[in-house]
């Protein structure tokens, strides 16, 4: 062999080392980038298996939760975009879609007509709501996080008041069914039967498998909806706007040295995400045929939040893809994890407790990233 053709083969050969090197290397990253969803995707297999449950069940019920869910999960990736974080503030647009039915039930309408009425009412009252977080979140910059979560509970305690104390009271209740038995407050759970089912019955398709014995029912319309406002955001963040607020969310200075109004950037990207979760929590309600007047928006927030995470987001970025993969992934967890803790251990209340735990946990793990995250930069 010629020293030319030993240069060459010792080239070919260090080339492919090379190649090699730089393929373990985008492995290790992608696998380190999504080492969250990777993560729950074995769990949700595993849980799977073990439940027990039928294929067509189980498909069913991932088809209905991601119908329901999506709007309250994607409602959250604005104002990461925009440099705000999680937005636990959503709760207020869970209120102001629960607000919509209160008005709708109370003059009895019904079917999809009532539906959207109900989805108009929440609109304003969102609007006004997430224009008002938008003021605090400004007068907390950094910190919005924990103050979505205070803002939360402050908000609670002003909507049980009105539910508890205004309604009946100084808001007059046409419907006697709807008050408690003293005639002022709300009752517990309000019966909206009357729309259920509105928006998810407008165009179903049931699909027979063979060997199966249900058939697969898709609410096409519902479904359609959810990647109709995934395409609106898709377009939305290459406009003028969405450009801003990815400026705001990279640095807030800069952003407002170019000529960007960085505080009213940052309430417009409020003001879209709690219209959206207003609008998510009248579709979700709208699936389940009742309200629970004192409880159905106070996990919202938690929730959603936690389903975006676990499809692989962080708190300064997130895409529509894992906003729906983790809803996918976190709501076939809630599905499989009482019936696999059941069947392994023997009491489903396991399952439970580990739902529980990882909705917290993640949360708090990905806050604790983001702490150590912004003290690294300072250094």
């Amino acid at each position: 062999m010629t020293a030319d053709n030993r240069d060459q083969s010792k080239k070919l050969m260090l080339q492919e080392a090379e190649e090699i090197t730089y393929k373990e290397r985008i492995w290790k990253y992608y696998l380190r980038k999504n080492v969250v969803p990777i993560f729950f995707v074995v769990l949700c297999v595993f849980g799977g298996y073990y439940s027990g449950l039928s294929l067509p069940f189980l498909i069913n019920e991932i088809i209905t939760r991601m119908a329901r869910n999506s709007f309250l999960v994607i409602s959250l990736i604005i104002p990461i975009l925009a440099g705000m974080g999680l937005n636990f503030g959503i709760v207020l647009g869970a209120m102001a879609g629960q607000f919509g039915y209160i008005a709708t039930a109370n003059f009895q309408m019904a079917g999809f007509s009532g539906f959207a009425v109900t989805t108009l009412i929440s609109i304003p009252l969102s609007i006004l709501f997430g224009w008002l977080t938008g003021k605090l979140f400004n007068q907390a910059k950094g910190k919005e996080m924990i103050t979505g979560i205070i803002l939360g509970f402050f908000a609670n305690g002003i909507y049980q008041l009105i539910c508890l104390y205004f309604m009946g009271n100084f808001i007059p209740i046409r419907i006697p069914t709807m008050l408690l038995s003293t005639g002022i407050g709300l009752r517990n759970t309000l019966d909206i039967k009357s729309m259920h089912y509105a928006l998810d019955n407008l165009w179903k398709i049931r699909i027979n498998i063979p060997g199966f014995i249900f058939p697969i029912i898709i609410p096409v319309f519902t479904l359609l909806a959810v990647a109709v406002l995934c395409l609106a955001i898709h377009f939305l963040i290459r406009t003028k706007l969405g450009q801003e607020f990815r400026a705001v969310g990279q640095n807030r200075h800069i952003a407002e040295v170019a000529g960007i109004k960085v505080d009213r950037t940052r309430v417009i990207a409020i003001i879209f995400s709690t219209v959206l979760a207003g609008i998510g929590q009248v579709i979700f309600l709208q699936n389940l045929g009742n309200i629970n007047t004192y409880g159905s928006h106070v996990q919202v927030g938690t929730f959603a939040v936690a389903a975006i995470l676990i499809g692989g987001a962080s708190v300064s970025k997130a895409t529509i893809g894992q906003a729906l993969l983790g809803t996918l992934l976190f709501h076939t967890l809630f599905i499989v994890s009482p019936l696999a803790g059941k069947n392994l251990i023997g009491d489903a209340m396991i399952g439970e407790y580990f739902r529980v735990f990882v909705t917290y946990g993640v949360i708090g793990l990905a806050l604790a990233l983001h702490a150590w995250q912004a003290r690294q930069k300072r250094r």
